[in-house]
């Protein structure tokens, strides 16, 4: 006999018991479906992609200091807390972890980073590529943006590979959503590897109360970035973020 059969003869209202028992899928939120041209992470098939992955220097460091975006327009901030933690760019305070330093989403804007932009726009409309790579390095970071089509998809893919091959230095791609098939506008989220056999890109999503980490080819995700912001009148692209050069 089944939980609802139960109730309905004890003389609980469903309702009670929906909320009760997580069975009112319609008031319960739900990662979205994946088209078939990704391949999410947490299967067998995207597991071994990671562990075959020759450039996959990123996914450790990264998947460490992961975050979820504190709302749906803090893409780029979640994605460059990562970074910033990841890379140990010296922090300001977090009071809520007093006397411990780390970057948060609460703490990320500061009097620098204000004079890019300001904390209530971007939770209005986002971050541009350019804004990103300037908000980095308000905070001491090494940052360049390169918009898609200012490069080729062969630049692009070396650009990547080189770079998740190498410790202390990251990707963070802006690119379009509906693009590559998911729900629906501009995101921004760290890459954290690359498997050559299939040519696939892993993108650690930031919302993942929305999409988990999946795979992306190549070219999907290059076309996904060769589209236009409409804040910038620019193409997308992505950010390579490192730690600031030593000092002489």
């Amino acid at each position: 006999m089944g939980w609802v059969r139960v109730f309905q003869i004890v003389g609980f209202p469903l309702q009670i018991m929906a909320l009760g028992f997580g069975l009112a899928t319609s008031t319960v939120a739900q990662t979205l479906s994946l088209p078939r041209n990704l391949l999410p992470l947490a299967s067998v098939e995207g597991e071994q992609l990671l562990l075959k992955s020759t450039a996959q220097s990123d996914y450790w460091p990264l998947s460490i200091q992961f975050v979820t975006q504190k709302n749906q327009a803090y893409c780029g901030v979640a994605s460059s807390v990562m970074a910033l933690n990841a890379l140990k760019i010296p922090a300001p305070v977090a009071p809520e972890f007093s006397p411990y330093r780390v970057f948060t989403q609460d703490n990320f804007f500061t009097a620098k980073t204000q004079k890019v932009i300001t904390s209530e726009v971007v939770s209005r409309e986002g971050l541009t590529l350019d804004q990103l790579g300037q908000l980095l390095a308000s905070h001491g970071a090494e940052a360049k943006a390169y918009h898609a089509g200012d490069l080729s998809l062969s630049q692009f893919r070396t650009l990547m590979i080189n770079n998740l091959r190498q410790p202390q230095n990251f990707v963070i791609v802006n690119y379009l959503r509906r693009a590559i098939g998911q729900e629906k506008g501009g995101h921004i989220s760290p890459l954290a590897a690359y498997n050559q056999q299939t040519d696939r890109f892993l993108i650690l999503d930031v919302s993942r109360y929305k999409y988990p980490p999946v795979w992306v080819k190549a070219t999907d995700l290059w076309r996904a970035m060769d589209t236009v912001d409409s804040v910038s009148n620019k193409t997308r692209g992505f950010v390579l973020v490192s730690g600031p050069p030593p000092r002489p």
